[in-house]
C-alpha cells in the first residue's frame, strides 16, 4: 500500500500540473455504476429451459466451468465483483427466471416471484437489477416475435414484454433505485424484402400496446436498442436505429446505442452528443465488435476510451452504462472481469482529462495544441492512479487479481462437469 501511495502522490502531482484533480476524479468514479450482464457466466443460455442459442446469437468455446445453475451463476458474480473496485449493478434476461418450487410458465406468464432470488442476491448485496425481455431462444421467436405477421405470436412477446415491466417495477420497488429494462428483438430478414414497411408498422403498433400498459416511470427507464444486421437477417432488420431513434423520441423512452450493432465505420462515441441534445439520458451496451457484432470482451482501447470521454463530458448521470459481451473460449470469470476494470479505466482516463482546457482549445481552433496535449496525456501517469484506486476499494491492483481467478478456476469452475 505504501509503494502505491508513494506512486499515487507522484501521478497526483503531475496531474495536478495540468490542471486535473486526481482526489476528485476518484470521487466521481464512484458514483458511476456499470451494470454487469448476467449472460457472460453461462453463453446466455439462462434458467428458463431455452437450452440453446437462436434469434442471430451465437456463443463460440467451450472453455470448461460455465455456470449451470442460480447458485452457480450467483457465485461466479460475487467472483467477479470482489475484483472489480466501486459499486454496481446486474443486468439480467427475462430467461433467468428461477422456478425453483413454483410451476413453470412460458414466458408471457413470467412474474416478480421468479426473480425474487435474484432481488435478495442484489438486495444483500447493495446492488441495482436491471432487465431485459428474452425474445429470442424461444420456438415462438423462430419467423419474428413484436413484428410477426402470426397475431398469436406477436401477442405471446407483447405479453412477455408487459410482464416485464412489471417485474422492472418490482425491482426499483425492492432495491430502491430505477430499473432499465432494455426491449431488443432478431426480426428481420435475410435476403431483400418485397416490403419494409408492413414489419415495422407492427413493430410500433406492439410498443404502443406495451406501453399503454402503464408502467412508473419514476421505476423504470424503457429502452429500445437497434442492431443493423445478424446472423439469419443479414439484409434487414426490423428495429433499426432510425426507426428507434425516432421511436424513442416520440414516445419519450431511452434510445439503447449497443457499439457492435453499426456498421464498421460507425463509432458510437460520435452518437453520444448528438443523442444527448435531444434526449434527457440515453443507454449504452458497450461491447468490442470485431468486423461484426461478435461481442468479444470490452479492452481498454480506443473507442472503448472515447465513448468514456463522451459519457464523463456530457454528464455521467445522463448515461445508463451496461456492458454486453460473451466469450465461451477462455475463463469466463476472467473475462467479466478484464471487461468491467477496462471500462472503469476508461472513466478514469477520461476523468483524468483537462477536458475544459480541451473544449477551450477547440473553441480557439488552436488544433496544434490540442492535438498535442491529446497525445502527451497518453503517456502521463494514469496507471498509478487506477492502481491506487483499486488498492483504496479493497481490490487488487494490477494484474495481482488473475491468480484469484486461477484459483477460482482450480477449486469451482473445474468440478462443473
Amino acid at each position: 500500500m505504501a509503494a502505491l501511495k508513494e506512486r499515487y502522490e507522484i501521478a497526483k502531482e503531475a496531474y495536478r500540473a495540468m490542471g486535473v484533480d486526481t482526489d476528485r476524479a476518484l470521487e466521481e468514479l464512484k458514483k458511476i455504476p456499470i451494470s454487469l450482464h448476467c449472460w457472460q457466466g453461462d453463453d446466455v443460455i439462462g434458467f428458463d429451459g431455452a437450452g440453446s442459442l437462436s434469434g442471430g446469437i451465437q456463443t463460440t468455446g467451450n472453455y470448461p466451468g460455465k455456470a449451470r445453475t442460480p447458485e452457480e451463476l450467483m457465485a461466479d458474480i460475487d467472483k467477479v465483483l470482489s475484483l472489480v473496485p466501486g459499486r454496481h449493478r446486474v443486468n439480467l434476461h427475462a430467461s433467468y427466471a428461477i422456478f425453483g418450487d413454483s410451476q413453470w410458465v412460458d414466458r408471457d406468464r413470467i412474474e416478480p416471484k421468479h426473480f425474487r432470488k435474484w432481488v435478495e442476491f442484489a438486495k444483500e448485496r447493495g446492488l441495482g437489477l436491471d432487465f431485459n425481455p428474452t425474445c429470442f431462444s424461444h420456438p415462438k421467436a423462430e419467423f419474428g416475435t413484436l413484428s410477426s405477421e402470426n397475431p398469436e405470436v406477436r401477442r405471446f412477446w407483447i405479453d412477455h414484454c408487459i410482464a416485464c415491466l412489471r417485474i422492472s417495477e418490482y425491482f426499483a420497488e425492492e432495491l430502491g433505485t430505477p430499473a432499465t429494462m432494455n426491449i431488443w428483438i432478431p426480426d428481420g430478414f435475410k435476403d431483400i424484402p418485397g416490403d419494409r414497411t408492413a414489419s415495422r408498422a407492427r413493430l410500433k403498433d406492439s410498443l404502443d400496446q406495451i406501453l399503454a400498459s402503464g408502467y412508473d416511470r419514476s421505476k423504470v427507464n424503457v429502452a429500445v436498442e437497434s442492431k443493423v444486421f445478424g446472423i439469419g437477417m443479414e439484409s434487414m432488420t426490423v428495429g433499426s436505429h432510425e426507426f428507434y431513434m425516432n421511436y424513442a423520441a416520440k414516445n419519450d423512452i431511452l434510445c439503447l446505442l449497443d457499439n457492435g450493432h453499426y456498421h464498421p465505420t460507425e463509432a458510437v462515441s460520435d452518437k453520444i452528443s448528438s443523442m444527448l441534445l435531444f434526449f434527457d439520458k440515453v443507454a449504452l451496451h458497450v461491447t468490442r465488435g470485431v468486423r461484426w457484432d461478435s461481442d468479444h470482451v470490452v479492452l481498454f482501447d480506443d473507442e472503448t476510451r472515447e465513448i468514456a470521454k463522451e459519457i464523463v463530458r456530457n454528464g455521467a448521470d445522463r448515461v445508463l452504462l451496461a456492458l454486453d459481451f460473451f466469450d465461451a473460449s477462455i475463463n469466463r470469470i476472467a473475462a467479466w472481469t478484464v471487461g468491467m476494470r477496462s471500462m472503469e479505466k476508461a472513466l478514469l482516463y477520461a476523468l483524468l482529462q483537462p477536458n475544459r482546457e480541451l473544449a477551450e482549445l477547440q473553441e480557439k481552433r488552436d488544433f496544434t495544441k490540442l492535438m498535442m496535449l491529446m497525445e502527451e496525456l497518453k503517456c502521463y501517469p494514469f496507471g498509478d492512479v487506477w492502481n491506487y484506486y483499486c488498492e483504496i476499494n479493497g481490490v487488487p491492483a494490477k494484474e495481482d487479481w488473475y491468480p484469484a481467478v486461477m484459483d477460482y478456476e482450480k477449486e469451482v469452475l473445474s468440478k462443473r462437469a
